[in-house]
């Protein structure tokens, strides 16, 4: 039995020690959540992050500022391709030397196609998004274009490429180039190339094809013989380096340096993005690699 003074002081001492508990416990059940991941710091002078579901974006760095966007242009040359009304992806085309020509003059990046060889279209789509074969976009262009010259069918197609955008609403982009060898006026921003390569993706031809690794194709000559071509090695390398990474495509040049349209998917959630004039080919997988990471947090 406890009595008197010791009594007391133990009764006051439990009773401290069970408001004290109390309090722990309260404090327990109210602490503070974790603290959200930051925004990372990448080189490149522009990115851009979104859920491809929601179209929520996650990530801005001078998202909305016009660039040059290098071959990621590209993007737009295969969507509009791909819209093509009743596009034969097995149809036939002959390499002209134009192609080849349009190469030499302006040291662009190539798929190595041979004049005179027939390529489908299909395996021009793979030139133009794996190698970046600028021969491939000049093809394209040309033959999904309207009009009684070379020059008369870019112009149209280029007018394709700036109608698509327009329906995107896309008010910060515009083509003068089929490949991003621009003349001026070929532009667009970190958002806006991701909305693009969005709508792109809405394609299963473009899906498959960004999203492959390597490619041979297997051309006719000019005898009909089988050429077999060099194998075309997809430029974006997060492709291998990043799991989940489902395409798109690489840009690069003097004006805009080194860019990367990417997208990757990890328990069924997408996140695309762009960066845009960074510092190095492995530097802007660096800074798309952040982007990623960090918009699977989100």
């Amino acid at each position: 039995m406890i009595t008197g003074i010791k009594g007391s002081s133990l009764r006051r001492a439990a009773a401290v020690a069970v408001a004290s508990g109390a309090l722990l416990t309260t404090s327990a059940l109210t602490a503070a959540p974790a603290q959200a991941a930051s925004a990372p710091s990448i080189v490149a002078a522009g990115g851009y992050v979104m859920n491809n579901s929601t179209g929520a974006s996650l990530y801005t760095k001078a998202a909305d500022t016009r660039r040059s966007t290098g071959s990621t242009t590209k993007i737009m040359t295969a969507k509009v391709v791909l819209a093509q009304p009743n596009l034969n992806l097995d149809a036939k085309v002959t390499i002209p030397k134009g192609a080849s020509d349009y190469i030499v003059a302006n040291n662009a990046s190539s798929a190595g196609l041979i004049v005179g060889d027939k390529v489908t279209v299909r395996q021009l789509l793979y030139g133009l998004m794996l190698p970046s074969g600028c021969d491939a976009a000049y093809v394209l262009a040309d033959k999904y274009g309207s009009g009684s010259t070379h020059t008369a069918r870019v112009n149209s197609f280029l007018g394709k490429m700036n109608s698509a955008a327009k329906a995107l609403n896309l008010k910060n982009t515009h083509f003068d180039s089929f490949d991003g060898i621009g003349k001026g006026s070929n532009y667009s921003t970190p958002r806006d190339l991701t909305k693009i390569a969005s709508s792109a993706m809405k394609s299963a031809n473009f899906r498959a094809i960004v999203k492959t690794k390597s490619y041979t194709a297997k051309t006719v000559t000019k005898t009909g013989s089988t050429r077999t071509m060099k194998a075309w090695t997809n430029t974006n390398t997060l492709l291998s380096s990043y799991s989940g990474t489902i395409g798109v495509k690489t840009g690069s040049g003097p004006e805009a340096k080194y860019c990367l349209v990417f997208a990757a998917t990890r328990n069924g959630k997408t996140v695309i993005g762009t960066v845009l004039a960074s510092s190095s080919v492995p530097q802007r997988g660096t800074d798309a690699t952040k982007l990623l990471n960090y918009g699977f947090t989100k």
